[in-house]
């Protein structure tokens, strides 16, 4: 994998000022933190930066071959990809709570009969309805969702470093995998699943 010129220059901020928090970095670099997330997740996955809490980052050496890199990051999300759990939009708050638990997961996909997504359920927006006090006996999950066009998804060909970026960049803890209609759900692909997918991948290095 080749660095970008951005994140070379991150590493030779970091070199002659570890160890060195983010916000400093950012501020050499006239950018904000938020714009750099992407660029020290990179960088501390592939062993080249680390950091620690209330210290900031500090520079390891590691390098990672290319080969291994492609490997790593290239991988299409098809192959780690889970089943979603799926509900219709008529569905109870309470039923959704009890699907939650069930199955142990972050989020609901809310679909139709032809299983085109219509929006996302999650443990905040369940909470937000819980603590306002809203009939969890009768409403209808409908009314809580985040609806389409404004859930984030991706396709099944996307690579394991893209839907990282997406996760990281929209600050989720899933995305629906969709088919190329870009509606229809086929998946599920999650941080837990990435970082198991390089805890693994690691240990057989």
């Amino acid at each position: 994998m080749e660095l970008s010129a951005r994140q070379k220059q991150i590493i030779q901020i970091v070199q002659k000022n570890q160890p060195i928090s983010g916000t400093k970095i950012a501020k050499q670099l006239n950018l904000s933190r938020a714009t750099l997330r992407n660029d020290f997740a990179i960088l501390t996955m592939t062993g080249i930066l680390d950091a620690r809490p209330k210290v900031g980052y500090f520079y390891v050496g590691h390098e990672v071959t290319p080969l291994l890199t492609d490997y790593l990051y290239k991988i299409s999300i098809d192959k780690l990809m889970i089943e979603p759990v799926l509900i219709n939009k008529k569905t109870t708050i309470d039923e959704a709570v009890t699907q939650l638990f069930m199955h142990d997961v972050g989020s609901l996909y809310v679909v139709d009969q032809q299983k085109r997504l219509l929006g996302l359920l999650s443990r905040k927006d369940l909470l937000r309805a819980t603590m306002n006090a809203v009939n969890t006996s009768t409403t209808p999950v409908a009314l809580i969702m985040t609806r389409m066009p404004n859930v984030i998804t991706i396709t099944e060909h996307a690579t394991v470093l893209q839907a990282g970026q997406r996760l990281t960049t929209h600050e989720v803890d899933s995305l629906p995998i969709v088919a190329a209609d870009n509606v229809t759900v086929i998946g599920k692909i999650t941080k837990t699943i990435i970082m198991r997918y390089f805890i693994e991948e690691g240990l057989h290095i």
